[in-house]
């Protein structure tokens, strides 16, 4: 029986890899897709996982708009990673037929929830905004989702958006911090650490061949690995958000610890950190299942293999 999930998405050019990856698994019952203010705002993400439903035979996939704004703060966007329409201008030129449903991403999630405890999975690869928010509405939330699997936050490296915090836990980390405290019983940090060993190279586009999906990747990761290769000195897309739909499709990519893990809200400098207890300094229970390191040739296999299908 495949896994029921929900994926929450800001959906730029990594989002858009994950849920491809995602849908043409064939082992995931994709309840529906949620869409938060993020990369690009709520309304283009929207529009752009819709289009990426289309090119990818997933028409059927509910799709939920959430919040339009952190919980807190201003909007943060990244248009210069992934363009200003978030998919590095591919499929500018598509229609897009399908619409969002009539429903708000929070009560969607707690809905789902609800109607299957115990057995819906939560992969979040956007700012946290519509499950903290979500948490707040329904409390008993943590206890009856099986798993969460956050993309986000690094632990032994630096930022990519300030030296110390990465993009989702920057966007809104009041979010971030309800969400690590919430008490959730299983809750899988897939940050930066990991991420940044998961690069999609040309050699791995060119694998994937010349279908429809296949010049699409090629289009919408072309500026993303010129703004990488400036900042690291890499020609490669790192696959932030698809590894973390890799760790749920099989967890056995990753070496994971458990640890206390909390994020850094009111510093001037290092809002948005992710602080790991790595020995334990502040007494408190482990929250977090922290992946510290991947097998990122096996990922790539998995992630070509899935996406030549």
């Amino acid at each position: 029986m495949n896994m029921k999930v929900i994926l929450d998405v800001d959906t730029g050019v990594d989002d858009a890899l994950g849920i491809l990856l995602a849908i043409r698994s064939g082992e995931m019952d994709i309840l529906g897709i949620t869409t938060v203010n993020g990369n690009v705002s709520l309304e283009q993400a929207t529009v752009n996982t819709c289009k990426i439903l289309q090119l990818a035979g997933g028409e059927h996939i509910p799709v939920v708009k959430g919040a339009d704004r952190p919980i807190l703060r201003n909007t943060h966007f990244e248009h210069r990673v992934h363009g200003k329409d978030g998919l590095g201008g591919a499929l500018k030129d598509m229609p897009v037929h399908k619409q969002a449903e009539d429903e708000h991403a929070v009560d969607f999630i707690i809905e789902q929830v609800r109607r299957y405890p115990g057995e819906v999975t939560l992969v979040m690869t956007a700012p946290l905004t519509n499950l903290a928010l979500a948490v707040m509405k329904y409390p008993e939330l943590v206890r009856q989702v099986k798993e969460v699997v956050v993309m986000g936050g690094v632990v032994q490296g630096f930022g990519n958006v300030t030296p110390t915090a990465e993009y989702n836990m920057y966007v809104d980390p009041e979010a971030a911090k309800l969400v690590f405290k919430a008490g959730f019983s299983s809750l899988t940090l897939v940050g930066l650490d990991v991420t940044r060993k998961a690069l999609l190279t040309e050699e791995h586009i060119a694998s994937l061949g010349d279908s429809p999906l296949a010049r699409y990747v090629r289009e919408s990761t072309a500026d993303y690995m010129q703004r990488y290769y400036e900042r690291n000195g890499v020609w490669a897309c790192a696959l932030h958000d698809p590894l973390a739909v890799g760790v749920v499709l099989n967890r056995e990519l990753v070496t994971v610890k458990s640890y206390y893990v909390d994020v850094e809200t009111r510093s001037e400098l290092c809002d948005g950190q992710t602080v790991c207890d790595f020995q334990n300094r502040l007494s408190q229970e482990a929250n977090v299942h922290v992946c510290l390191d991947v097998a990122a040739d096996a990922f790539l296999r998995l992630f070509i293999r899935v996406l030549r299908r």
